[in-house]
């Protein structure tokens, strides 16, 4: 559905609210999601729970249209669509994917921000990353309005790599935010962006020999079938935020729209718990069936090094580094 037919059926939708009776009891809102993959996948569950938090905040007429299995195209096409107001109304993004808009916005899980999956619930708990997400929303018209993620991430490769003289040279899929570039690049290796869809064929291929990623994407994706070493650098933990098209939001009825806010965190945070509960269960599953294989990664802490002086470069130039030393200062 485009966009141009959304706003038709919000634009009558309250128009008639006025109506009494049958007329206005008839009324219903819809509201389009996007997921790039399947029921099963941590993204769907959450903007699922999205659906049916603010149905039930709502008490009216409302209906939740979630496109799965990349039906609509791609998160960074999501971001596009609902920054212009069309087509997708929510959806989970990656943060590098919003850097077309805003250069910050990348830095919300950028490799080694986080010590571990505790220190990175607090950062939340805190609401660090808030002026990040003020600046998106100014930027791109797009409001996150929740957190999902919490799944740790790590390189999937067809060979095992086990330290920093392995991973020297390698070729290896990022995100297409210069920052995931530049701290792979610092670490040694030869990185790439190309499409998410495309990554599992540029590795049968010999375009690349690796990516990276979390647990739920690795089994999403099948990468484990071409890629089927799993070093366990943990570079980062990520954070999906749930995004809303503020074009939309404005659209909706107040009620709504603080019912919108509310089913936001409450849908992030589901996320959030099923990502990160999900992770290691998702690898050892994997594992267990021969499908993939986990290689200890010795040099964590000199990968970190490495990344380091890139990271606190990087936050000076997007006017974060007081929010990444706030971030280094939760305990």
């Amino acid at each position: 559905m485009t966009r141009t037919i959304i706003t038709g059926l919000l634009g009558a939708t309250l128009a008639l609210a006025a109506l009494p009776g049958a007329a206005q009891a008839q009324q219903t809102i819809e509201l389009h999601g996007a997921s790039q993959f399947n029921d099963d996948h941590a993204f769907t569950k959450a903007l699922a729970k999205f659906g049916e938090s603010v149905k039930a905040c709502y008490g009216k007429p409302i209906n939740f249209v979630l496109h799965k299995n990349s039906e609509l195209g791609l998160e960074k096409q999501y971001f596009e669509y609902m920054a212009s107001g069309k087509a997708v109304d929510y959806a989970i993004v990656s943060p590098a994917h919003m850097s077309t808009f805003s250069k910050a916005a990348p830095f919300i899980d950028a490799p080694f921000l986080f010590r571990d999956l505790a220190h990175w619930n607090k950062v939340l708990d805190q609401d660090l990353l808030k002026p990040i997400a003020d600046e998106i929303a100014k930027r791109s018209d797009v409001m996150l309005i929740g957190y999902a993620g919490g799944g740790t991430r790590n390189i999937f490769v067809n060979k095992p790599v086990k330290s920093m003289d392995d991973i020297k040279g390698l070729k290896v899929r990022v995100q297409g935010a210069p920052i995931w570039s530049r701290t792979f690049q610092a670490a040694g290796m030869a990185p790439t962006v190309i499409a998410y869809n495309e990554v599992y064929n540029g590795i049968q291929n010999g375009v690349i020999a690796a990516g990276e990623n979390e647990a739920a994407g690795v089994e999403a994706m099948r990468f484990y079938e071409v890629a089927p070493h799993l070093a366990m650098t943990e570079h980062a933990i990520t954070i999906r935020p749930l995004a809303f098209s503020g074009k939309t939001f404005r659209k909706l009825p107040k009620d709504l729209q603080d019912c919108v806010i509310k089913g936001g965190k409450e849908g992030g945070a589901h996320g959030r718990q099923v990502e990160s509960s999900e992770d290691t269960a998702k690898l050892d599953a994997l594992e267990k069936a021969g499908k993939l294989k986990r290689v200890p990664f010795a040099d964590r802490a000199a990968m970190k090094k490495a990344v380091d002086p890139v990271l606190i470069e990087y936050a000076k130039e997007i006017d974060a580094a007081s929010i990444l030393e706030k971030i280094n200062a939760v305990q």
